[in-house]
């Protein structure tokens, strides 16, 4: 061949010829390059040393070719069909790579109309987009190499813009990502901008933004945001991207845009990836949008919840990230609704957090623009808010006050049959019986199992036979293959038997020195068969062909030969192979036992003390790792399998032990091909630290895809004791002694299938409910919230909806929240799950109750459960949110227009929903009176429907009634004069037209007088409906309305409100009450009840009399037990009487007075926690 080469040299010449090693004639490498005869890889050889001589001798190449014009189009048309005609993507780009060195250093414009024209040509034939790939990406590479290529295309060459947009449509991120990249480098181009700006905005940009936010892969991703950068350069570009918003119907079905500006809701989901690359280069392209109009351009972002994004990226170690983070949000601050919109609130400690990690490095241009930043915020926020600053910010005051100081300084600085088989000859012709063989080969097994396997035992107890052995092996071994259905179960039987440890006896007492051959064939063709059996009943999940033949192979190879004792058998595990050695003998004996010992324990047949067995296993392991040994996976699996079963019996592994473990399984392609789906081997895992870190999360993924899910309801439902639930999902008892196993759980719910991820929520689900003792709160919130973020961003409200997790999800946060005891002050974490879930609730329906309605328990809880000061804030958080109090608005409708259920007493999930709306409206009212927070949205009721609700019924669940009684009692504290609700009083249809008010019914207004007895009587009626059902929950929310009612009614006319509560009915409604048990007189409900009738005087209620009875009762009774309800209600009974004129006598007066000082001391009820219970799935607080 070297011949051949220098003969060919000799005919082009000398000067052909370039000095590299080894030589090169250039001419030959062209024409070979050229010859359709000539084979791929001579060519690709001939390529690679082409490239090598532009590389080094680009001049003389140029010297060479140059004058030919029509041979270097010839070189260069040869190159770019190469391009074409290859299937290897590396082989086309070495072919482009070449192809584009040698028009770069050519320099002549000629060519590069060749391949513009050629390109077009390719184009145009292309059967489908996938084959324009190549011309695409070298079109790429030419642009970035020749910057005068840009303007020749879209001058010269428009047509080809064209095919870049079908090229953009094709379902192939790679077409779309090599169209993009040429993209922007022809906007990088003055020309190509000017040029293609009308093309842009008529058919470019709806495109360009679709195929962007529906990128998946990071090439694609990255070169979209290349080409955005490009086009954010231009004002008018800004304006159009900016204005392509989608009309809603359609952006119906769309899984991103919903209607919105599609480029902020892009961005924001890049801010959530992870990658830092991708998030520097969105805050970037944002602050490069933001800065041409902030006024105008910000409250895009604003809306599409941006802000919070950005604050969560500040919580990274990229000072380029930080930087455009902090630039973006500098920009965002020159609108006012970023202030409104409570961002402030949301990402205030992140900001700080920062400026401290950032004050720490060494970029003063970094500390001045968080400073900046900084002190924005803080400049403004007070102007912003109507709440007081120092109550605010809370308990952040610290930081403020070092990084205020610091930010006065900036003035100064500056940010797995055979049918024959069945054809029995033997049976009659007029049998009916068809399968008499199979029926027989049956009975055989039956008999041998009964009688046969007995007798033969128990003869093996007195004497052993070889010969008798021999026998019996074979007849054994015979029936794997008599009766091929039953060859599972008779496997396990013969396993679990025992027969793993007689045959390995029977192999080593008479087949060792190459003793009863015979003998020695049948055991080991038995264990071989029944190994195998075993192998495809345990392993039918994932039976490999491959694998069993190669086990196959070891147990028929090894097998005769392993006949040592035990004791033996695990020294041989811990043998050391010789250097250098060939022969695997030894490594097949070794890996032979294993399996016996694996098929064995999976059995229960524990023939091997666990303390040896489990040093053994590890000997073994340290030798196959110091040997470089690559374990068949089948064998590591085994020796996990042993590991896991004796761990609890030998010591803990030592640091050397599990780096081997490490390191073996590091190298495996995949965890699957050791797992095995046993108890056992997960605790192995989790509970050491060091392979939990490093395997945990691909050991619980496999753990969960292997569970039936059908299978743990079952488990979750039929189990009551925690030892009974523990036994049934062994993951439980690992979970409490491990709580850090919840992040990794909680991270397989956002990166595990739906499958996966509903199993997984169910067990943590199980688990917070079975294991109260267990503080994992604090651990859980921060994931809730990335999850919740996640979920949020990569899903539209239509899926939203179809996601099946979600719920379930969301109700772990709940139970989270629920299990908090007393008062807590809400943390930054707290406040960021209120806002993604009231974001939650604004993008729901009123149908989507499995979403809403533990996202309103949520919401409800976390109110209801803290100190004033996070109540305030966190009111402030769900009244700026405009899509959460429109949800509200559509639940209260929603009470009057659903049907329900023909028994009232039936709480159906619509019901539950409706309730929970009303008891959070209700909140809500209150604290934003108390707060006096300001109000974005406000709720509009009707007052008619409302009283028509509670004094008809009209079929409604109790509950529901009490929920809406409850919003009665806080519009009546507020004299129904609120900024967040608006009563009206609409009249009802075919009513005449309203007739002037009387006196009576003017100072009730907007109550008549009519209506006032009439919702007094129906919240009699309820009260004792629920006291009679034993629900002293609602019956207290009862008493707690009445009490209101009649305050209203003595400020607006104190003679009504003295009739009212002076009326007869209320002595049956007492006398009811009192009838029920014997300690009723100490309900809660009760004492309240006569509170209020000792308020307003109705002495023909309760009697001098009665009070005395009920003096004596209450001092009988320890007063120390009483729970806190009743304790605060009896107070102020005992209270009222003392300010009442009910005429005591001394003694009793000297009662009321001890009474008083043994009861405990009451706190301000302003201020103090409200106790939450589930009625069903509805949360509801104990009315104070």
């Amino acid at each position: 061949m070297a011949a051949g080469c220098e003969r060919l040299r000799d005919r082009h010449g000398a000067r052909w010829t370039l000095p590299l090693r080894p030589p090169l004639c250039l001419a030959c490498a062209v024409e070979t390059l050229g010859d359709g005869g000539a084979s791929l890889v001579r060519k690709k050889h001939a390529l690679s040393r082409l490239r090598d001589a532009l590389a080094w001798q680009a001049l003389p190449v140029v010297q060479l070719l140059a004058p030919d014009e029509r041979g270097c189009l010839c070189l260069i048309g040869t190159l770019f069909g190469m391009c074409h005609a290859v299937e290897d993507s590396d082989t086309q780009d070495q072919f482009g790579e070449v192809l584009v060195q040698l028009i770069v250093e050519l320099k002549s414009e000629q060519y590069l109309r060749c391949i513009l024209d050629e390109s077009q040509k390719e184009l145009c034939k292309a059967t489908t987009r996938r084959g324009s790939l190549p011309t695409f990406t070298l079109l790429g590479k030419l642009a970035d190499a020749v910057p005068v290529f840009a303007d020749i295309l879209v001058v010269e060459h428009s047509n080809l813009v064209d095919h870049l947009l079908v090229g953009l449509m094709y379902p192939n991120e790679g077409v779309k990502a090599a169209v993009c990249y040429l993209y922007g480098k022809l906007y990088s181009s003055p020309v190509g901008t000017e040029k293609l700006s009308v093309h842009f905005e008529e058919r470019l940009c709806g495109l360009f933004l679709n195929t962007f936010g529906q990128a998946q892969t990071k090439e694609l991703q990255v070169n979209c945001l290349g080409l955005l950068k490009e086009l954010l350069k231009s004002d008018r570009f800004v304006s159009i991207l900016m204005d392509n918003s989608k009309p809603e119907e359609e952006s119906e079905n769309s899984d991103l845009l919903e209607g919105e500006n599609p480029l902020p809701l892009i961005l924001k989901k890049l801010l959530l990836s992870r990658d830092e690359m991708l998030q520097a280069a969105s805050s970037h392209c944002m602050a490069a949008v933001l800065v041409h109009s902030p006024s105008r351009y910000a409250p895009a972002f604003i809306h599409a919840d941006v802000p919070e994004f950005l604050f969560e990226c500040l919580m990274c170690s990229s000072e380029i990230l930080i930087w455009s983070v902090y630039c973006s949000l500098l920009l965002l601050t020159e609108e006012r609704l970023f202030f409104s919109k409570c961002h402030t609130v949301y990402g205030i400690e992140s900001l700080v957090r920062s400026l401290q990690h950032v004050l720490q490095l060494n970029n003063v241009e970094l500390h001045k623009q968080g400073l900046l930043l900084f002190t924005e915020i803080v400049k403004r926020v007070n102007s912003c808010y109507r709440c007081p600053r120092v109550e605010f910010l809370g308990n952040m005051d610290s930081y403020y006050s070092t990084l205020w100081k610091v930010s006065e300084m900036l003035a100064a600085v500056e940010l797995q049959s055979d049918p024959m088989a069945q054809e029995n000859a033997f049976t009659a012709p007029c049998s009916e019986n068809k399968e008499t063989l199979n029926n027989f080969s049956e009975f055989l097994l039956r008999i041998c199992d009964s009688l046969c396997i007995p007798m033969v035992m128990n003869y093996l107890e007195r004497a052993v036979s070889s010969s008798v052995m021999e026998v019996f092996i074979s007849a054994l071994n015979t029936l794997f293959t008599v009766v091929p259905n039953m060859r599972d179960k008779f496997s396990k039987k013969l396993a679990s038997s025992c027969f793993i440890r007689l045959i390995l006896e029977l192999k080593a007492r008479f087949c060792s020195v190459q003793s009863n051959p015979a003998l020695n064939q049948a055991c080991s063709s038995f264990l071989c068969n029944l190994c195998l059996s075993l192998y495809s009943t345990t392993e039918k999940e994932r039976t490999s062909s491959q694998e069993e033949q190669e086990m196959s192979e070891l147990l028929q190879k090894s097998l005769p030969q392993l006949n040592y004792t035990v004791a033996e058998s695990l020294l041989l595990l811990a043998e050391n192979p010789e250097p250098l050695s060939l022969d695997q003998s030894l490594c097949n004996h070794q890996h032979c036992f294993i399996l016996l010992l694996y098929f064995a324990y999976t059995l229960g047949d524990r023939f091997v003390p666990e303390t040896e067995l489990f040093l053994a296993i590890r000997n073994f392991l340290l030798l196959a790792q110091d040997h470089r040994d690559c374990l068949p996976p089948y064998i590591l699996r085994a020796v996990l399998y042993l590991l896991a079963v004796c761990q609890d019996k030998g010591k803990a592994l030592d640091s050397r032990s599990l780096c081997t473990i490490k390191r073996i399984l590091d190298n495996l392609p995949d965890l699957s091909l050791v797992y095995i789906h046993c108890p056992l081997l997960l605790k192995f895992f989790l509970h050491c630290p060091e392979l939990m870190g490093r395997f945990g999360h691909q050991v619980l993924q496999l753990w969960f895809s292997w569970e039936d899910c059908n299978h743990m309801e079952t488990e979750e439902a039929a189990f009551g004791t925690s030892d009974q639930l523990n036994n049934a999902n062994p993951l439980l008892p690992i979970l409490k002694s491990n709580s850090s196993i919840l992040l990794i759980l909680l991270d397989l719910v956002c990166s595990s299938s739906v499958e996966v991820a509903q199993k997984v929520l169910m067990t943590l689900r199980t688990f917070l409910e079975k294991n109260e003792d267990v503080f994992v709160c604090d651990l859980l919130r921060s994931q809730f919230l990335q999850i919740l973020q996640q979920l949020l961003v990569e899903s539209s409200s239509a899926s939203l909806q179809a996601n099946r997790n979600l719920p379930i999800l969301l109700s772990l946060l709940f139970l989270v929240q629920l299990r908090n005891k007393g008062m807590r002050e809400l943390d930054s974490t707290d406040f960021k799950l209120l806002h993604q879930v009231s974001n939650l609730c604004g993008k729901c329906r009123p149908k989507d109750i499995d979403l809403l309605q533990p996202s309103l328990n949520f919401l409800y809880c976390t109110l209801h459960q803290t100190t004033p000061c996070s109540q305030q804030r966190a009111v402030a958080v769900l009244l700026s949110n405009v899509s959460l109090l429109e949800l509200l608005q559509k639940l209260l409708e929603c009470t009057w227009m659903w049907s329900f259920p023909s028994e009232p007493t039936y709480l159906s999930s619509e019901d539950a929903l409706l309730s929970s709306g009303w008891l959070l409206a209700a909140s809500l009212l209150i604290y934003q009176h108390r707060y006096n927070t300001e109000v974005h949205q406000t709720l509009s009721v009707d007052l008619r429907q409302v009283l028509n609700a509670v004094i008809f019924r009209n079929k409604k669940p109790v509950l529901l009634l009490v929920s809406i009684v409850q919003f009665l009692r806080a519009i009546l504290q507020q004299n129904f004069s609120s900024l967040l609700v608006t009563v009206v009083q609409n009249t009802a249809q075919g009513a005449t037209q309203p007739q002037p008010l009387s006196l009576e019914d003017a100072a009730l207004h907007p109550l008549t007088t009519q209506q006032v007895f009439s919702l007094v009587v129906s919240l009699q009626n309820l009260l004792v409906h629920v006291y009679l059902q034993k629900d002293l929950l609602l019956s207290q929310a009862v008493v707690a309305c009445l009490e209101t009612l009649l305050e209203y009614l003595y400020v607006r006319n104190q003679d009504v409100a003295l009739h009212v509560a002076s009326q007869p009915w209320h002595r049956f409604l007492l006398l009811t009450l009192l009838s029920g048990s014997q300690k009723s007189i100490l309900q809660p409900e009760i004492l309240r009840l006569m509170t209020l009738f000792l308020k307003y005087q109705s002495s023909n209620i309760i009697s001098q009399k009665e009070i005395g009875q009920i003096l004596q009762e209450v001092a009988e009774a320890n007063l120390v037990e009483l729970p806190e309800a009743t304790s605060r209600a009896l107070h102020l009974f005992l209270c009222q009487i003392q300010s009442s004129r009910c005429q005591v006598e001394p003694v009793q007066a000297r009662t009321i007075q001890t009474l008083l000082e043994h009861l405990p001391q009451q706190t301000n009820t302003c201020a103090k926690h409200q106790d939450i219970v589930c009625v069903g799935s509805v949360t509801i607080a104990l009315p104070q």
